[in-house]
């Protein structure tokens, strides 16, 4: 038995009451799940933004590895990268900044530049150091990683959605239907 107007597939277009209580009909919760979707997926997030901050970031390079492999800064930080090769002739550029530096063995060499852009920009040995120097790869990340805590918001409103949609569906099964009287 249905109350109210009803949308095409049978969707309920109006709340019902059952003992007393309004219950959403399926339109509505598909509304209300896919606004709830959209607010996560495109509302500006309220995160603070540190100040610009000065960062210095030791960098060794060896045989066809940075260690560390990523550095992650906040947009407008001033970076410093001090380079030291541990056995031949290493570089460090970094792409998207155009900008590189070279360092002997056991020699540091520092690299200042102010994180302007936005996004990952790959590190990339600028002088040829053996067979595998085309893998001597690193990354610098600038900015907050807002598409992570999306994901994790439009995960967690999915598995949500899911119970609620299993437990609704549940409770339709297990009602009972009155029995014609005899």
């Amino acid at each position: 038995m249905s109350i109210g107007p009803t949308a095409p597939l049978g969707l309920q277009l109006c709340p019902k009451r059952v003992n007393g209580y309004q219950r959403m009909g399926n339109l509505g919760k598909l509304a209300l799940f896919v606004t709830t979707g959209l607010l996560v997926a495109f509302a500006p997030l309220p995160l603070s933004k540190a100040p610009p901050a000065m960062r210095t970031f030791q960098v060794k390079a060896s045989r066809f590895e940075f260690s560390p492999a990523e550095i992650t800064v906040n947009p407008g930080d001033q970076v410093s990268i001090e380079l030291t090769s541990s056995d031949v002739v290493h570089g460090l550029y970094i792409d998207g900044y155009n900008l590189q530096i070279a360092a002997d063995p056991g020699q540091t060499q520092t690299l200042t530049f102010t994180a302007d852009q936005s996004g990952t920009f790959r590190l990339r040995c600028s002088v040829t150091c053996g067979d595998l120097h085309p893998f001597m790869i690193g990354k610098l990340h600038v900015g907050s990683n807002t598409l992570l805590w999306r994901a994790i918001g439009l995960a967690t409103l999915s598995i949500i959605s899911l119970l609620v949609w299993m437990s609704s569906r549940d409770r339709g099964k297990n009602r009972a239907t009155p029995d014609a009287e005899i």
